[in-house]
């Protein structure tokens, strides 16, 4: 690619989402938000040949999340070309929206001091977020350009564990005493407004010990009057342990239907809070995991290698591949049989990818009932009963109307029916396995989405080869 460092550099200043061309607007994103191929491709030859002006325009019509998306679609070097014209303010907004992978490319390309400033733009979870992702030699030289105040922030928000509460948490809060009225806070509040978040629902009142004892949200301040209280117009809040798991953080954000959650250290000071706008991220990567899971796969991303997604993969193919040995040689067992009467040999895979598919749909079911608390101990047997009735009741109508076809083709009585209560037996052990097996794998401390369809689906092989092949030597041969 050509360089033109300093023509483009000239331009930094005007590559923000401001100065929007109607037409390239409409041109960068599809009726579905996606970014159109055609204008990722316009991007792409605009540093190539080196192009400011043409950048500026395109980069213009793109909100920092639609430019973050684009990094994803643009080469490793089409990046690197890029990366070092967007000024720290928009950079600040871009960092946090990357894919982890492709923001650790990018921050590679990005001066220390440049990232400081842009760094000192997003609020502190984004932040410690993005010096998390820096090489340790980095990290030291971008901390070193941060004020203290900011920096020991960074540090403080990076001692507590990935994925808890206190690594999602922004340290800016509005807080208030208890003993303020509406007038007072919100004359507080205007005169120290470049302090204040970025955005923010709740006002946190606090006791003399900075403990949480209601929260007023901004709607009830802004309809009460002056001289109320506090106090008297606060409602209770849901508190986050600061140790606590971001799924659990989810969990509860959901089911109390929270906007935003005051976060509390151990001796339950207020040290932070959690908004609606962190767990979504939450919520869609827990959700992103789990479909993973289920397959034994994870996130490849954009920018992945080779080498890596076949380390990621291939420990799961193999446990599958020795569970597939065992589930054949039930196969292997009933050659006699299968050498006797061909006509198994076509038939037994239908029963046991009916089976399977049966299983799969069970198992769907009960991870995304333990994922969101609906399945427990409470009511596990009845859950199980019930998709074992639904694995029978299934078998039988699909014997039913697989037996009849098969009936009308080989017309032989004996076939249809072994080839009909082999399947409601598979039917019925499918949505048996598919029901308990993430029940005992969430019991023993394991993640039922990680290998249960690796357990279910020797399940449903095994007993469908066998249940086919074993009442075919008894019934037929």
């Amino acid at each position: 690619m050509s360089r033109n460092t300093d023509s483009l550099a000239d331009m930094a200043d005007d590559i923000r989402p401001h100065e929007v061309d109607e037409d390239l607007e409409d041109l960068a994103l599809d009726e579905d938000y996606a970014l159109n191929p055609d204008f990722v491709s316009n991007v792409a030859d605009a540093l190539d040949r080196g192009d400011a002006e043409r950048l500026r325009e395109l980069l213009s019509a793109l909100h920092p999340a639609d430019i973050a998306d684009l990094m994803g679609f643009l080469s490793a070097d089409a990046r690197e070309e890029l990366v070092p014209h967007l000024d720290p303010e928009t950079l600040s907004e871009i960092l946090s929206e990357l894919d982890s992978e492709i923001r650790e490319d990018v921050l590679e390309h990005v001066p220390s001091a440049t990232l400081a400033r842009a760094i000192g733009e997003m609020d502190s979870d984004d932040a410690a977020d993005v010096v998390d992702d820096l090489e340790d030699d980095k990290r030291a030289q971008v901390l070193a350009a941060m004020p203290e105040m900011e920096r020991a922030a960074i540090e403080s928000t990076l001692s507590y564990g990935e994925e808890t509460a206190g690594r999602l948490m922004q340290r800016e809060v509005v807080a208030a005493p208890q003993f303020w009225t509406v007038g007072q806070a919100i004359d507080h509040f205007r005169s120290g407004g470049e302090e204040l978040p970025e955005l923010f629902f709740d006002i946190y009142v606090v006791d003399p010990a900075y403990k949480p004892v209601g929260a007023v949200p901004v709607s009830h301040l802004l309809r009460s009057g002056r001289q109320v209280p506090l106090a008297q117009i606060m409602e209770p809040v849901n508190e986050i342990a600061i140790d606590l798991d971001q799924e659990e953080v989810a969990y509860i954000f959901d089911k109390y239907h929270l906007i935003s959650a005051p976060v509390v250290d151990v001796g339950g000071r207020l040290v932070g809070q959690i908004t609606v706008d962190d767990i979504v991220g939450v919520i869609q990567e827990e959700g992103e995991e789990d479909i993973l899971a289920l397959a034994g796969v994870s996130d490849a991303g954009r920018d992945a290698g080779v080498v890596g997604i076949v380390r990621s993969r291939i420990p799961w193919l193999m446990i599958n591949m020795v569970t597939a040995a065992v589930a054949a040689s039930v196969i292997g067992a009933f050659q006699d049989e299968i050498a006797k009467l061909v006509v198994l040999a076509a038939l037994y895979p239908i029963v046991a990818s009916l089976g399977g598919n049966a299983g799969t749909q069970t198992l769907a079911v009960a991870v995304r009932a333990l994922a969101n608390r609906e399945l427990s101990s409470f009511n596990a047997v009845r859950t199980v009963l019930r998709e074992m009735g639904v694995g029978l009741i299934n078998g039988a109508a699909l014997a039913a109307i697989t037996g009849t076809v098969i009936f009308l083709m080989f017309h032989d009585l004996r076939l249809t029916l072994v080839f009909g209560l082999a399947l409601i037996i598979n039917l019925f052990m499918a949505s048996l396995a598919g029901a308990v097996v993430p029940l005992v794998l969430e019991r023993s401390g394991r993640d039922p989405a990680v290998s249960s369809s690796i357990f279910v689906t020797f399940v449903t092989d095994f007993t469908g080869f066998f249940a086919f092949l074993g009442l075919a030597s008894l019934i037929l041969l």
